[in-house]
């Protein structure tokens, strides 16, 4: 197995000025990379080009979240819910494959520990569930969401952490 490159940027917390980048690398995400995996009609339902952006700023005001930063310029990002659920982790098309994930999971699981989280949970994309198996996650089970009148197959998985 090739070795990954290391992520050559920085981790840093999410700010509220950020919102707009995280979409942006969302909808990317969504509709370049997570492509190869679901149909157009999927792809414009998980990202549309109208995204509630209040609902991003509440989101984001109430946990903690990271955005991976190269050169100052935000290229993903991830987050952590009280309970140990992992719900979002994006990174921008022209940035994949660059230890970007990697270095936010860390920082991720880092913190999870640190707030006496043993396990962390997360609902896995098709595109997704390789990056987390070879990370540690099991697969719980498959499951078939709906979301906009499309149905969607993602995988819900676990990682119990261990000691630092």
């Amino acid at each position: 197995m090739s070795e990954r490159p290391a992520f050559r940027g920085h981790i840093r917390l999410y700010r509220p000025d950020d919102v707009d980048a995280l979409i942006d690398i969302f909808r990317a995400s969504v509709r370049q990379v997570a492509r190869r995996d679901y149909s157009e009609e999927q792809v414009l339902a998980w990202a549309p080009d109208a995204i509630d952006r209040t609902g991003w700023v509440e989101q984001y005001a109430g946990r903690p979240a990271w955005v991976a930063e190269i050169e100052d310029r935000p290229v993903g990002f991830s987050d952590l819910e009280p309970d140990g659920h992992l719900d979002m982790m994006f990174v921008h098309p022209d940035h994949q494959g660059r230890g970007v994930a990697s270095a936010l999971l860390a920082e991720v699981e880092s913190a999870a520990r640190h707030q006496g989280i043993d396990c962390l949970h997360t609902e896995a994309s098709i595109t997704a569930r390789p990056f987390f198996e070879r990370r540690g996650f099991q697969l719980l089970a498959p499951q078939t969401i709906s979301l906009r009148g499309q149905r969607f197959i993602n995988y819900r998985m676990e990682k119990v952490l261990g000691l630092p």
